[in-house]
């Protein structure tokens, strides 16, 4: 990170000289030093500006850097002793300290005025786009591979081979993604192999990316199965990015595990390597050259945000023309310009993401709060908080397209993104030998290494190059592997760890199964960032990481075990970040939390079961004074909280102002009455900025009278809300006219009749934003306020007058609609379907009342997917075909059935037969059906046809019938 030295001095130094100041008071003699030192350090930031750019030109200016990111460095750590002594005790007049800086950074005036230089910063940052420009034959080319059915081999393999940055994964991406290609494969999948080749690893990845999910065995054998299941007798197309290690002696045994896909299965493969195109195709690959002088002009214009033809000024075009010469067609190069045009500040927090593998799915706020660990976070003039300084740090790079493919779940609302494999080649250069992941060679390591990450491959002390590392020199020893563990890391290893690297700011242990933290964790007084989350071993931590007084962050997300916190944890002064979701033993949080006035995240409010001890652990009074938490908080078990604090608080959460989810949870163990409860919720009234609301298990039979009355101005900007197992309530609030509401999830009220301010007539302005609808289990409710935007609806244990009634009028922009458990009437409502002309998916499952589907989904003219299950009294075999096919030119939209467990089933019906874009048909478990017809030989679209679970001799005959080539 040589790059970033500026933003070491001009930020970290600044920042730990301003805390020092801070602390010595009237210390005349010591203020005077740090003073001293601090215009110093300015100076220098000034005089090193320009440095910064030269230093590529030069290599004694390079030398120079180096030089002085070294002395910063070590002054960062005698500054950050002097601010932690500084917390420990009250200063005696003791300036040993500050005579050891003063000393120490004395020399650094000449070197500083030798590297003065005369260039300006320019401030035009360039644009990076994913435009494949200059690549139109080996795209044809690429597209007449996959699509080639006229093979001898189920399996065909082609590469694609150039260095980096030529576009090799942007050309597989553009195919990927064609629309052509996913029509024409059954399955598709994308795993980034990089540096380690590691068969197990990559049919893991595999298995993840179709399942969606970790694979449910560990060892090689069962995984190979689970592979299988997945690929024998799909089509499947298959990309793996960036190989560089397929050696002769390790490919066939991946190659063998990917030979059971239908003829027509492709693999791509892109790599920089021509040795690794050679070992694992024979077909010859495609090979890339740099971008001709043109196809880099109309790359490097669409960066400008402006286009070749439409350029007057000629001397604008000129130059452009004479930079895409000098990069000799690499994209990589005109990245560098990007990066070159960086703040320094967004330098070292660009090259500090060179920590994470390539590919690798990265958590925004967990980026942030490694930022700040690391000191990257320059604390502004104004009132920000290091926080939002962080997040917009994040939003300068993303802006400037550092970073891609950005997500957000959908439950945990959290938000990912990936960086471009070019992007983190660039990371990994101007990191250079300051940062290390365990995917690079292991020789890159040296003395001047403070930065290295470890995967799966790794033990966590046996088998990383620990002997290289210099010890006063390490400060991240981050973990980059998913969250479903490797080897268990035993408290010795620990121990060993601690004790050879006690100058750590980072240490990054989840998923490592931890069973035990030692105690001398307490000697990493440096210590700002401590992650320990998904270890399901760890019961509880030692009371001696109180005495960590710089940590800001404790993640201990999923230690599904831990049952205790440290009773101390006031101590913890410095601490922003303490995230305890998913520590379902965590039965309370001990006294004094509400003291940590430093506190901006916490996940979790625990308040204790019983009553009878409440007074030793955290009450919910603790609460009223951390203002400062932002993003999302679950309090737990308000059905616990006494009459006499319910009295004595009022407005607990009205000051959290950067409160963005809330949960309130009034758990298992209610012992209180009604009465109580309703009194507790009117005070627990949220900040008017609230998006996210879930409320559980609340025992009061009616709703605040905020939430009645006053909905709409309390939180005009509510997106979510949810009510779960509130089964006393017969009423909710008037959710209808709230202007931002997007998602509504209620569930288990079975006393609920009713929804919205007025139920005698329904606004058409009512719910103006929603988008998402499920109601399970109220079966009492029987209307509710018309959704005119509604795009998702899922409803179980319904009541059947909501399909009857006007629930299903006017939804003509529904996509999405599953039915599950309800008592339907005989057939699909035909007054509430025939408005469902953009019904995309329909799911209908356990609906034991329907016999008959025609007169609803005759209307259905968009319809793609049909899946229907488990209805006991549904025969489809009879002939609806002229009902079905007569209106909007049948279901000609229709790509995929699926039938399952259909008692009554005997033969397909007509109206499915006559389908002709059908590519998907799933028969399971329908025991009666005797029959596959001649027509099926006439789809010509249908790619997929899987029966199975039907046990009927006479469907085997008429199967072995259509046994074909195909």
């Amino acid at each position: 990170m040589a790059e970033a030295v500026i933003g070491i001095g001009g930020s970290i130094l600044a920042n730990l000289i301003t805390q020092a100041l801070g602390k010595v008071g009237n210390l005349g003699g010591i203020k005077r030093e740090l003073q001293v030192l601090e215009s110093t350090v300015t100076m220098l930031q000034a005089l090193l500006d320009d440095a910064e750019e030269q230093q590529h030109q030069s290599f004694q200016i390079k030398d120079w850097v180096e030089k002085l990111k070294e002395v910063f460095y070590d002054l960062q750590d005698v500054l950050e002793e002097f601010n932690i002594e500084g917390m420990r005790r009250e200063l005696k007049g003791d300036d040993q300290m500050i005579k050891v800086v003063r000393t120490f950074f004395s020399s650094l005036n000449q070197l500083a005025f030798e590297l003065k230089m005369s260039r300006k910063i320019r401030k035009v940052r360039e644009r990076l786009i994913e435009d494949i420009i200059g690549r139109d034959n080996e795209k044809k080319n690429v597209m007449k591979f996959l699509l080639n059915l006229d093979v001898k081999e189920n399996v065909s393999i082609l590469p694609i081979v150039g260095i980096g940055g030529l576009g090799k994964t942007a050309l597989a991406k553009f195919v990927y993604n064609d629309e052509m290609i996913s029509r024409h494969f059954d399955l598709k999948m994308w795993v980034c192999v990089s540096n380690d080749f590691d068969t197990k690893k990559i049919v893991k990845d595999i298995i993840v990316c179709v399942e969606k999910k970790e694979p449910n065995y560990s060892l090689m054998d069962g995984l190979q199965s689970e592979l299988r299941k997945i690929i024998d007798g799909r089509r499947y197309l298959l990309v793996l990015d960036d190989l560089w290690d397929a050696k002769s002696e390790t490919w066939p045994n991946l190659k063998s595990l990917l030979m059971g896909g239908a003829r027509g299965s492709k693999i791509l493969i892109t790599t920089r390597l021509p040795l690794v195109a050679e070992i694992t195709s024979l077909a010859p690959p495609i090979l890339l050259g740099g971008l001709s002088e043109s196809d880099s002009l109309d790359l490097l214009m669409q960066m400008a945000g402006r286009k070749q033809e439409g350029i007057q000024d000629l001397d604008m075009l000129a130059i452009g023309k004479d930079i895409v010469r000098n990069c000799f067609g690499h994209i990589i190069s005109v990245l560098r310009l990007s990066y070159d045009r960086l703040p320094s500040h967004l330098k070292q927090c660009f090259a500090f993401c060179s920590l994470f593998p390539k590919d690798f799915e990265i958590k925004k706020h967990t980026l942030v709060y490694l930022w700040m660990a690391e000191g990257f976070i320059q604390p502004s003039n104004s009132s920000k908080l290091l926080e939002d300084i962080a997040h917009e740090y994040f939003r300068d790079l993303c802006w400037s397209n550092f970073f891609q493919d950005f997500k957000k779940d959908p439950y945990t609302k959290e938000e990912t993104c990936k960086m471009h494999d070019l992007m983190h080649d660039l990371a990994c250069s101007v990191a250079r030998n300051k940062c290390w992941a365990a995917s690079y060679d292991t020789n890159q390591i040296n003395e001047r290494t403070r930065h290295i990450s470890y995967g799966s491959t790794f033990n966590l002390m046996g088998e990383l190059p620990i002997s290289r590392l210099k010890p006063s020199v390490l400060r991240t020893f981050l973990c980059s592997i998913g969250h479903w563990g490797r080897n268990l890391t035993s408290e010795v290893d620990l121990c060993q760890l601690i004790q050879n690297f006690k100058r750590l700011r980072i240490l990054d242990l989840h998923a490592t199964m931890v069973k035990t933290v030692p105690r001398s964790i307490c000697e990493l007084k440096y210590l700002t960032y401590l992650d320990i989350s998904y270890n399901k071993l760890l019961i509880r931590l030692p009371n001696s990481i109180t005495r960590l007084q710089s940590l800001q962050t404790l993640n201990l997300y999923g230690c599904e075990n831990l049952k205790e916190l440290s009773s101390d944890i006031k101590k913890l002064v410095s601490l922003r970040n303490l995230d305890i979701s998913l520590c379902f033993k965590l039965g309370y949080l001990p006294r004094g939390i509400g003291e940590i006035s430093s506190l901006h995240r916490l996940t979790n409010f625990i308040l204790p079961k019983d009553k009878a001890r409440a007074k030793n652990y955290c009450g919910l009074g603790e609460l009223k004074g951390l203002n400062n938490i932002r993003g999302q908080l679950s309090i737990e078990n308000l059905g616990c909280v006494t009459n006499a604090e319910v009295k004595c608080e009022d407005e607990i959460l009205m000051g959290k102002h950067s409160l963005e989810s809330l949960v309130l949870s009034w758990g298992d163990f209610n012992t209180n009455d009604v009465a109580i409860d309703e009194v507790l919720f009117d005070r627990l009234k949220p900040p008017s900025n609230l998006q996210r609301l879930k409320i559980r298990k609340y025992k009061g039979e009616s709703f605040p009278k905020w939430m009645m009355d006053s909905l709409v101005s309390f939180l005009p900007h509510l997106v979510d809300i949810s009510f779960g197992a509130c089964k006393r309530c017969e009423r909710l609030p008037p959710l209808d006219q709230l202007p931002c509401l997007k998602s509504l999830y209620i569930h288990n009220m079975p006393k609920l009749e009713y929804i919205g301010s007025d139920q005698s007539s329904p606004s058409p302005a009512s719910f103006p934003s929603l988008l998402k609808l499920e109601i399970h289990g109220c079966e009492k409710l029987q209307a509710m306020p018309l959704t005119p935007h509604l795009e998702g609806l899922h409803l179980t244990h319904a009541n059947r007058a909501l399909l009857i009634n006007q629930m299903m009028l006017g939804l003509n922009k529904l996509k999405r609609l599953v039915i599950r458990y309800t008592k339907f009437p005989e057939c699909l409502p035909e007054e509430g379907f025939q408005s469902l002309t953009s019904l995309e998916s329909l799911n209908i499952v356990e609906c034991d009342q329907l016999t008959s589907l025609w007169q609803g989904m005759r209307h259905l003219s968009s319809l793609v997917d049909l899946s229907i299950r488990e209805c006991n009294k549904l025969d489809i075999s009879k002939d609806e075909s002229g009902n079905i096919l007569d209106f909007h030119g049948g279901l000609q939209t229709l790509r995929s059935v699926k039938i399952a467990i259909l008692p009554k089933l005997t033969s397909l019906p007509q109206w499915l037969l006559q389908t002709r874009n059908l590519e998907r048909l799933t028969i399971e478990c329908c025991r009666n059906l005797k029959d596959i017809p001649d027509q099926i030989e006439a789809f010509q679209s249908l790619r997929n046809l899987n029966i199975y679970g039907c046990n009927c001799r006479e469907l085997e005959k008429s199967c072995k019938r259509q046994v074909g080539e195909d």
